[in-house]
């Protein structure tokens, strides 16, 4: 099958046989993503010159993202709605509607690069990509009749944001008994910084769709982390 296709807007999408639909835009924003994950896990290796690692960390951060970004997808195609990822923006700062920034800040570049050039590689922060949902116009037809209410409830979008999270600890988990450790910590960082209820971040998502799902995913993300930080 095909992995690339246009679109009749005249976007190239990337498909499979699973619907994971990728359109110009996404793909750069999940580029970037890619790009930002292998800075801030390999600069530790860069100062201490093991540069070999390198490669073994860039496979290891396209895993890790595409895992994240995939499993979103898949489940967002069962619920009969699409999920879009980019990376982390904000523009809005404070409670007042003044307070604002220009534009869109991307915070999903700046906060863990920073934190990653600070700590010369040693604070490893991870919010980078967030997601929106929505329907499919087949939606509305197939589970609520024609014209009736098609938005994606608050749930589902927790679930969509959950089934990321879910899919990276089971990464961390599937992959330490190969002997792959590295890629098990970082799928478990990215997993724990992913859980913050901040902003616009999965963790906020999942926790207006169920607080109860929020704090189950926060505390195995949190036992997991500390595993890691201890262990491995």
């Amino acid at each position: 099958m095909d992995i690339l296709d246009w679109g009749d807007d005249g976007n190239i999408y990337i498909k499979h046989s699973f619907y994971f639909w990728m359109d110009g835009k996404e793909f750069g924003q999940v580029v970037g993503a890619i790009l930002v994950l292998f800075i801030v896990s390999g600069l530790a290796f860069v100062v201490e010159g093991e540069l070999v690692a390198l490669t073994e960390v860039f496979l290891f951060s396209i895993v890790i993202i595409l895992t994240h970004v995939a499993s979103k997808k898949l489940v967002a195609h069962w619920l009969d709605a699409d999920v879009e990822h980019k990376i982390w923006g904000v523009y809005r700062y404070g409670i007042k509607p003044k307070r604002h920034f220009k534009k869109e800040m991307p915070f999903g570049f700046i906060v863990p690069l920073l934190f990653s050039l600070l700590s010369i590689g040693l604070f490893k922060v991870m919010p980078i990509l967030t997601y929106e949902t929505r329907a499919l116009k087949h939606r509305v037809a197939k589970r609520f009749g024609f014209y009736s209410y098609s938005e994606m409830s608050e749930w589902h979008n927790g679930l969509i944001g959950a089934s990321g999270i879910v899919a990276l600890l089971a990464l961390s988990m599937i992959s330490y008994f190969p002997g792959w450790e590295y890629l098990s910590k970082l799928a478990v960082y990215y997993a724990f910084w992913n859980m913050v209820p901040l902003s616009n971040l999965d963790g906020t998502q999942i926790f207006f769709g169920s607080r109860i799902l929020w704090l189950a995913l926060a505390l195995v993300s949190l036992i997991f982390a500390l595993g890691a930080f201890v262990l491995l």
